[in-house]
């Protein structure tokens, strides 16, 4: 099969094209055969090899976590999802720059009649993210209070709509060309981080939804500045989740603030939670631009991402298989 890969860490050109095995299923597995991939946060961070001290992986290597397309073989302890099934899942290792990629039938969900391939794709891990860390990390409540870091991001932008169908006050920080956005999509405030500091603009949460990478953290703590703002706004006994830090757990506690990592891990009943809500005009994913599955079209989707010039996210489509079956 066709396979985008890279052979070592490094910046977006740093894919290659290379012809791989097929990969066999397990009996708990299904063969999906991919539509539509994404240039997620996950894949940036293990290509760049930020990840690289949390998760090595072995060269070549493909990345791809979010995956849509047709179920071409099921293993036969398989019993929610049958051959010619239209799915989207989720691929923790990656997988989806190939023409074929295996998942556990936990991490797919047959899609509702009319989601196209390209949206689908832009879904599983962005919105597992935003709703795992909201829901099982944040515990957020109906009429808490919630500041979201990125709000017109992959993560951010399905976040906030998700914490307002839920009840809360939700605050964003996104760039100014990005409010009415943001703001469309339910927030009931955006803070521009760039020209205001969000500490004192937010007032007092409950919960805080981090997806800010510091560029320079305290040698002796570990924590940035944008962490430390975090634990200022936060009420004694907040909730502080972090998409992007995984020591966060191990940095030192204040006030009773529960500072956690957000684990994502693949869940049919998540998968299925978001797509009642997609079903059911609660949850809109936006696609922001569209790639082709070539090697300088993933090139310039990561390069694109780095820009952090995009709202929602970054698709990229296998013309191929699109044509031989677009919904």
């Amino acid at each position: 099969m066709n396979a985008i890969v890279i052979q070592n860490y490094g910046n977006p050109g740093v894919f290659t094209q290379m012809a791989l095995t097929s990969p066999a299923i397990t009996d708990t597995q299904v063969l999906i055969e991919v539509y539509a991939t994404t240039a997620s946060s996950a894949d940036q961070l293990v290509r760049s090899g930020a990840f690289k001290q949390v998760m090595q992986v072995p060269f070549p290597h493909v990345l791809g976590v979010e995956v849509a397309g047709i179920v071409r073989e099921t293993g036969r302890n398989v019993s929610q999802l049958k051959v010619d099934d239209r799915v989207m899942g989720l691929s923790r290792l990656g997988g989806g720059y190939a023409d074929l990629v295996a998942l556990e039938e936990n991490s797919a969900v047959v899609l509702p009649p009319g989601l196209p391939f390209q949206e689908a794709a832009a879904l599983p891990a962005s919105a597992l993210s935003a709703w795992q860390s909201l829901f099982q990390y944040g515990k957020l409540e109906s009429g808490q209070r919630i500041l979201i870091h990125a709000g017109a991001g992959g993560v951010g932008h399905l976040a906030v709509q998700m914490a307002k169908q839920h009840g809360a006050y939700v605050i964003a920080t996104a760039r100014a060309y990005n409010h009415e956005f943001v703001l469309n999509l339910g927030a009931d405030e955006v803070i521009d981080y760039t020209t205001t500091d969000f500490a004192e603009a937010a007032g007092t949460v409950d919960v805080v939804l981090d997806m800010v990478r510091d560029a320079a953290i305290d040698a002796n703590t570990g924590i940035g500045a944008t962490e430390q703002k975090n634990i200022r706004i936060l009420r004694d006994n907040g909730r502080l989740i972090s998409l992007v830090d995984p020591s966060i757990a191990a940095h030192p506690k204040t006030r009773g603030i529960e500072a956690k990592f957000a684990y994502i891990e693949p869940s049919r009943s998540d998968l299925a939670s978001i797509i009642r809500q997609v079903r059911e005009n609660k949850l809109k994913v936006h696609v922001d631009e569209i790639f082709p599955f070539t090697v300088q079209g993933i090139s310039e989707a990561h390069d694109h991402y780095e820009t952090g010039k995009f709202r929602g996210k970054l698709v990229i489509v296998n013309n191929e298989s699109l044509q031989k079956d677009t919904p």
